[in-house]
């Protein structure tokens, strides 16, 4: 069951109760991340998420850990290319000491000592995720498709960005994107709404509205066609990426996709049967990459560099008997079967329900039951995944990506 309420000041709150549990999983989500920021300010939304558990006017980030220790919080944030999420997992007896110092940490003072201390943090994350080969794949992925888009900033942003990214910078970003109306409070677990509404009132309530008009995001470009190749002398690994355009998330292919995915690149699916178990790769499937305007379906196989035409070959059959022969009955029902499963385990954990709220809000604008996901799910059929295809069909070449220790093809 939802129950929602809006501040005066602009500020959503939305609560699911959630049956037979004794806990709950609430946070904020800001309406900002990698895409919203301008050249110069490049990885500012990830720096500030590290920065809210850095102090406030009443905390500094020693107070800020030992109380989310005394209210044997289980807590996290993390930022994205569309929005930034804090939240903790409480006794339901601790709710309101949980909000109010989630809520004053949406109010971060950015102290100098432990901004630049946070940013060495950051550079050092940076120069961590040089060492993985997933990250390089995945930015030029991005990269390729979207250009000068702001869909292809990376997350942690660039060292010269990070590096030369004044206090000043990220205040002002701060009071642009965090305000009431650009947030929404979600509670998920052993809730009672009004309780839950009046506590956002007392502590969230005497945030002003935002002063500057909101930045609007630029549409993405198509994705298009050609080979584009990235050598990587460092590792001994290749990635084989055949990229087509697809849909936005929230659309009524959702959950069509959700099964493709798993039937096509899952455990004992086509790709783990006829590519991985041959030996010809050590993994591959479809990756669906969605945003609020855009998407791509990328099908992948990543092995020894020695063997990309093997795993480019084996590829294009599959996406060749996807396309000529669609998908059976029995792979769909698998699939539904296996979400099902996983629907029921999900829907008794308060953390695992805030998350999917989250999801929803950001997706389709309201809040779906287990019930409608349920629904949503055993809606699927060959015949779904055929309409889909249909309107984003798999009939040209596609754009091809390799990425690896060989310059390939």
């Amino acid at each position: 069951m939802f129950c929602e309420h809006t501040l005066p000041n602009g500020l959503r709150v939305v609560c699911e109760r959630v049956p037979a549990v004794s806990s709950i999983a609430l946070g904020f989500l800001v309406r900002t991340g990698a895409r919203d920021e301008a050249p110069h300010e490049h990885g500012v939304s990830h720096f500030l998420e590290h920065m809210c558990f850095k102090g406030t006017a009443r905390r500094n980030w020693h107070d800020i850990n030992v109380r989310f220790d005394e209210l044997g919080s289980i807590y996290n944030a993390f930022t994205g290319k569309e929005h930034t999420v804090y939240y903790g997992w409480v006794p339901a007896d601790r709710f309101e000491p949980q909000l109010e110092l989630l809520a004053d940490m949406m109010r971060p003072a950015l102290p100098n000592e432990d901004f630049e201390t946070e940013r060495n943090v950051i550079l050092e994350e940076i120069a961590m995720n040089d060492d993985s080969f997933d990250r390089h794949v995945s930015y030029f992925l991005h990269r390729t498709v979207f250009g000068e888009h702001p869909l292809a900033h990376e997350i942690l942003g660039e060292k010269e960005t990070i590096a030369g990214l004044p206090r000043d910078t990220m205040a002002a970003y701060h009071a642009e994107r965090y305000t009431p109306e650009n947030m929404v409070l979600v509670a998920s677990g052993a809730v009672e709404p009004e309780r839950i509404f009046a506590a956002a009132a007392r502590v969230c309530g005497g945030w002003a509205r935002g002063r500057r008009q909101q930045r609007q995001r630029i549409t993405p470009p198509k994705l298009g066609t050609g080979v584009h190749r990235l050598k990587l002398d460092r590792f001994r690994q290749q990635s084989v990426i055949i990229a087509y355009p697809s849909v936005r998330h929230g659309t009524k292919h959702d959950a069509s996709l959700g099964a493709l995915g798993a039937l096509f690149g899952g455990a004992n699916s086509r790709c783990y049967w006829h590519i991985v178990q041959k030996g010809i790769c050590s993994s591959a499937g479809v990756a669906w990459l969605s945003y609020a305007d855009t998407g791509m379906l990328a099908f992948y196989a990543d092995g020894e560099p020695e063997r990309a035409e093997e795993m480019h070959d084996a590829l294009r059959k599959e996406i060749a008997d996807l396309r000529k022969k669609g998908v059976r009955p029995d792979e769909v029902e698998r699939v539904r079967n296996q979400r099902r499963t996983q629907l029921a385990l999900e829907s008794e954990s308060p953390r695992t329900r805030f998350m999917q709220v989250i999801d929803d809000i950001e997706e389709v604008a309201r809040p779906r039951s287990v019930n409608a996901r349920l629904a949503e799910t055993a809606a699927v059929s060959p015949q779904t995944i055929a309409e889909y295809f249909r309107e984003f069909p798999i009939d040209g070449d596609g754009m091809l990506l390799s990425c690896g220790a060989r310059e390939w093809p």
